[in-house]
């Protein structure tokens, strides 16, 4: 049987009187990747704020590798990494400087975060631009970066926001090689993204939200057959039936 590494239990967030996030629960096995969709606004990148320790909970809880988030915050930050939408990135640094001093922030010394940074450097493409300012790498360079950063300290699951918005072909097929590499080393991932494509190929399992709940989920093939032949419909077939075609802006 799987080993469940990630429990989220009647998740709730409302900001003012906007409900963000309205009874989410689901589990997430160790080694798998975990696709959460859902629409602007639906409530994906609050509940990684709840998941990655940013955010409390209104009600309910998450248990992190045995940890709750609520209550040993400090543990279940040992064990995740993040790639944030945004890019947190020191644009002034070189890509070798920005990974050594974020390998420092989780507690590194110099010569492991350097060993930790040339390595993921490696992995993602980058080796050769390791000492150049990231304010002059193109967008897919700094997505990569960004990955790399959250990569740093060997986390055990890896929350990944949106992580190829805006670059080129070649840098999302790294990024998507790197993500498959990382599973077959046993890493747990959760990946939200508004590219279909990109869940088909790469979750084990997708989650699909609307207005802060959960309205379906299972593997991309079983979604698929739900509404026609698995071969023949797409994600976002099933995507716009569950979630309308109005726009979301």
């Amino acid at each position: 049987m799987s080993e469940a590494f990630l429990v989220a239990q009647d998740l709730h967030k409302s900001f003012n009187e906007h409900k963000a996030v309205d009874g989410v629960s689901f589990t997430i096995d160790k080694g798998e990747i975990f696709g959460l969709l859902g629409p602007n606004g639906a409530g994906k990148t609050t509940i990684i704020r709840m998941l990655s320790t940013v955010l409390q909970p209104d009600r309910g809880d998450v248990t992190i590798g045995g940890y709750s988030v609520r209550q040993k915050s400090d543990a279940v930050r040992k064990l995740i990494g993040v790639c944030p939408q945004e890019l947190a990135l020191y644009e002034e640094l070189s890509a070798l400087d920005n990974l050594v001093f974020f390998g420092r922030m989780v507690g590194l010394d110099g010569k492991e975060a350097r060993a930790q940074a040339a390595a993921r450097l490696e992995l993602l493409g980058l080796m050769e631009r390791a000492k150049g300012r990231v304010d002059k790498f193109s967008g897919g360079m700094k997505r990569r970066v960004n990955l790399a950063v959250s990569l740093m300290g060997h986390p055990e699951l890896l929350f990944m926001d949106e992580p190829t918005v805006g670059i080129d072909p070649q840098s999302r097929n790294n990024i998507y090689e790197t993500i498959e590499g990382l599973r077959g080393k046993g890493m747990t991932i959760l990946y939200t993204t508004h590219y279909m494509e990109e869940a088909n190929r790469l979750c084990d399992r997708v989650a699909i939200m609307d207005g802060g709940r959960i309205i379906a989920m299972d593997t991309p093939r079983e979604l698929r057959g739900q509404i026609g032949p698995p071969d023949q419909v797409t994600l976002e077939d099933v995507f716009l039936r569950l979630t309308g075609r109005s726009l979301r802006d």
